[in-house]
């Protein structure tokens, strides 16, 4: 069965990375650039801001920040626990990859720490922000969704990386929604 799931997964990657075109890999490498969503961290800080004001903001912050900590070490552990190559490692997927850089990252691959984390952060600020923007948690979810795509068209993730990151990283925003609320209401801010 485990066999068979993964024989899919490969057969899918192969399919959705193949599906690339020299035209869009540019968009889709800065799409999978981290440094490239800073405008929108700006952004959902600056409406956090004026939502609940400086020092719930801060807090926000520290909750953010450990969120991504946990996020990207609990991706860690899995990666060198589980030991499942990269495509761009895989030798039976040699020459078949559609890699779009010439770096290919780490050498193993499950789960994707990039779609956890864009998971984690839309899913944290969807739910913080719905009062302040009617389609916040749609236009994130979607965001997320790019970024964890862009991992498979450029090569460095399998699709059962991205789903189980998006899984794990929606997990971890909605329990940091919850630590959150409750540090706010424990510190009466």
């Amino acid at each position: 069965m485990l066999e068979q799931l993964l024989h899919f997964d490969k057969d899918l990657f192969l399919y959705l990375n193949g599906l690339g075109v020299a035209p869009w890999d540019n968009f889709w490498q800065f799409i999978s650039n981290k440094f490239s969503a800073i405008p929108l961290y700006i952004f959902l800080l600056l409406i956090s801001y004026r939502k609940y004001g400086l020092k719930s903001t801060a807090l926000l912050l520290i909750s953010i920040a450990l969120l991504i900590t946990v996020s990207d070490q609990l991706s860690n552990f899995f990666k060198y626990g589980v030991g499942r190559l990269r495509p761009c490692h895989d030798p039976d997927l040699s020459g078949i990859t559609r890699l779009v850089k010439s770096y290919c990252g780490g050498k193993y691959s499950y789960y994707s720490a990039h779609a956890s984390n864009a998971f984690a952060i839309a899913v944290f600020f969807g739910a913080i922000l719905k009062s302040e923007a009617k389609y916040m948690a749609t236009v994130l979810l979607l965001w997320a969704t790019l970024v964890a795509y862009s991992r498979i068209y450029i090569g460095v993730h399998f699709p059962l990386d991205i789903i189980t990151g998006a899984l794990i990283g929606s997990l971890l925003g909605w329990l940091f929604v919850k630590l959150y609320i409750f540090a706010l209401r424990k510190f009466s801010l």
